[in-house]
């Protein structure tokens, strides 16, 4: 259940919003004033992904996954995982992830700093990488750059984007947002993956405080990983 936030809760995250501190700390002031991950964690677009993202581990017999952006870990709570390691800017989220798992010994997170993240020997490597909601919300080229080649680093054979893909930015008042055009990305710069299939979600619209969605699945395997 999405926590209600007082009238001060909320008009600091709106100030914070508007006035956009970066990435980083937009999130966890978002978490510790009481935040949550937002309407695409929750209700019908967290089933919608659970169901496809479900199907997908099934079918392809997926054993690990790491999710880069686990956020306060409802959306996880719908998923049937086996292995899981979920990453996150947040303080505040990660520890949120840890009281809500605390009896689950498949699931570890980790506080993620994308310009500390040095990972030489793969030790954080999974069948599965996922990043779900939060490319647009990765503002800073350095930031987004650095978080592109963390996730396809980290996975052996399937990453899972769910994101819009075009270059845009939020405006004004939605400095948190900006859209990028991520599939010309891995095209160029990761050329051992290939896009497999793409699909649209069923409530498409503006998101954010809207009804829809602006985002999509995206899946792309790694060739020869098969």
């Amino acid at each position: 259940m999405k926590q209600k936030l007082s009238l001060l809760a909320l008009l600091s995250l709106k100030l914070k919003q508007i006035m956009f501190p970066g990435s980083q700390e937009f999130w966890e002031d978002r978490y510790s004033l009481g935040g949550n991950s937002g309407q695409g964690s929750y209700g019908k677009f967290a089933e919608f992904k659970a169901e496809v993202l479900n199907d997908f581990v099934g079918k392809k017999a997926i054993l690990s996954i790491i999710e880069f952006g686990c956020g306060d870990g409802n959306q996880l709570s719908l998923f049937n995982y086996p292995e899981y390691i979920g990453l996150d800017v947040s303080p505040t989220a990660i520890s949120l992830c840890r009281e809500k798992f605390a009896r689950d010994k498949n699931k570890s997170f980790f506080l993620y700093s994308p310009s500390c993240f040095v990972d030489r020997q793969n030790i954080f490597l999974a069948d599965l990488g996922l990043s779900l909601d939060v490319i647009y919300h990765l503002v800073e080229d350095d930031v987004y750059h650095a978080y592109m080649d963390h996730l396809f680093s980290a996975s052996r054979k399937f990453v899972i984007i769910y994101s819009s893909d075009r270059d845009q930015a939020g405006g004004a008042h939605a400095r948190h947002v900006r859209h990028r055009n991520f599939s010309k990305r891995v095209e160029e710069y990761f050329p051992d993956w290939k896009l497999r299939e793409k699909i649209r979600n069923p409530y498409p619209g503006k998101g954010d405080f809207g009804q829809g969605s602006f985002a999509d699945f995206f899946i792309f395997e790694k060739i020869g990983s098969s």
